[in-house]
């Protein structure tokens, strides 16, 4: 029932691979982009970030932007430093970071199938990202990051997999403390095999990207207004790398408090003390399992931990996230909207629970450790057509750009 395609991609000809492939869009800030960027001719940020090739000052939405960053493309491509591929593939992307590695399927998606709901969300989006990435596709007239879905895993598509990493990669190269290899999957009984078996499931599921997708998905419903386009375009379908249940982890998403609503820390803890089983501990703490976070509060940490008999079963409410929102952070604090009060911030789990500390002894009182949702709660949550809370999920590593695009037009050079 899943539509997933192979296609031509265009990618980095052999040996510019390292140098144009680059982190997404959404991990950098503006000044970060722009010096990112400084003397760099390759890097696909500049495409990614358009705005990094005018003065500080420039309006980052303003149309001659966009076109720049279609300049660029075709300019790269002209130039040599991207190629396309001359039949239809899909393609094996394979991380490995801090010594876990996890592979999925270059490929695209359908549209429809986002439209349908099979492929299934988790979070809502914001129109001013969802308007900027429209803008970038429409005037690109191409899809440049891929967007990160996860399906339970098949050992069909398994058994290709592992028969093809047994030849050599067409890349192997280390971006961003991570090892990224690919392979392209040639042969007709394997691309007919993963076809099939994707063919066969009922559900697909974004892990990251959801505004790279709702995107894409705009870019063609749009386009299907105009009666000259033909029904089945290439913007039908969107570039994505599709990874296997078994080999994710979501990595912790942590909380820090700027001021504890008017409590003091005594007051603030005996508050909590309603909700979980509070014990001191002369150590970090690093959750070990459901129900648990942890506290660092004027230099002390504490573990949380939630009884079991007050989970609900309700996908949404009994995440390790929301436990603390609905219970802690709203009626405690004030914190009724984490995604718009200034007085919470998130951090990472990359960023290691020192981070934590650090940011307690610079801006804020106090710091939650979480336990890492589960890859299986995220599958629960979108089957029950639900929507996480803010910031419940971190996945890592974070796909590169520019390794492959998908062209929705002829190119002409």
């Amino acid at each position: 029932m899943a539509d997933i395609r192979p296609f031509k991609a265009f990618r980095p000809a052999l040996g510019y691979e390292e140098q144009i492939a680059s982190l997404p869009y959404d991990v950098y800030n503006r000044q970060e982009a722009y010096e990112l960027t400084r003397g760099d001719e390759h890097s696909f940020l500049r495409i990614d970030r358009p705005e990094t090739q005018f003065e500080p000052g420039q309006d980052m939405y303003a149309p001659e932007v966009y076109e720049c960053a279609a300049r660029m493309l075709r300019d790269q491509i002209a130039a040599g430093e991207f190629i396309q591929d001359d039949s239809e593939s899909y393609y094996i992307y394979e991380q490995t970071f801090k010594g876990r590695t996890q592979t999925g399927i270059v490929a695209l998606s359908s549209v429809q199938d986002y439209v349908d709901g099979i492929i299934k969300k988790h979070e809502n989006t914001r129109a001013d990202k969802e308007t900027d990435r429209i803008r970038h596709v429409d005037t690109c007239n191409a899809q440049t990051g891929p967007i990160f879905l996860a399906y339970r895993q098949s050992d069909v598509i398994g058994a290709v997999i592992s028969r093809v990493k047994e030849e050599p990669a067409l890349y192997d190269f280390v971006k961003a403390d991570t090892v990224q290899r690919v392979w392209r999957i040639t042969h007709r009984d394997d691309i007919d095999a993963i076809g099939d078996s994707f063919s066969k499931m009922d559900s697909i599921y974004i892990a990251d990207g959801h505004h790279r997708c709702a995107s894409a998905c705009r870019v063609a419903l749009n386009r299907r207004k105009d009666i000259n386009v033909p029904e089945d375009t290439e913007a039908e379908h969107f570039l994505s790398v599709l990874f296997p249940d078994n080999e994710l982890m979501i990595m912790d998403y942590n909380r820090v408090i700027r001021d504890l609503n008017g409590l003091t820390a005594t007051e603030f803890l005996d508050r909590l003390g309603r909700i979980y089983n509070v014990e001191a501990s002369a150590e970090r703490v690093h959750p070990s399992g459901k129900g648990e976070c942890g506290l660092f509060l004027e230099d002390k940490w504490y573990r949380l931990r939630f009884p079991a008999d007050k989970l609900t079963g309700d996908p949404v409410r009994d995440l390790d996230v929301a436990i603390l929102q609905d219970n802690v952070l709203g009626p405690i604090l004030g914190i009724d909207d984490p995604k718009t009060d200034k007085r919470i911030d998130f951090v990472g789990g990359i960023r290691g629970i020192e981070e934590l500390e650090r940011r307690c002894h610079k801006d804020c009182v106090c710091a939650f450790a979480m336990y890492p949702t589960d890859i299986h709660e995220l599958f629960d949550v979108a089957d029950a057509g639900l929507l996480m809370p803010p910031k419940s999920t971190w996945f890592e590593p974070k796909l590169l750009s520019g390794l492959f695009i998908h062209m929705l037009d002829q190119v002409d050079v």
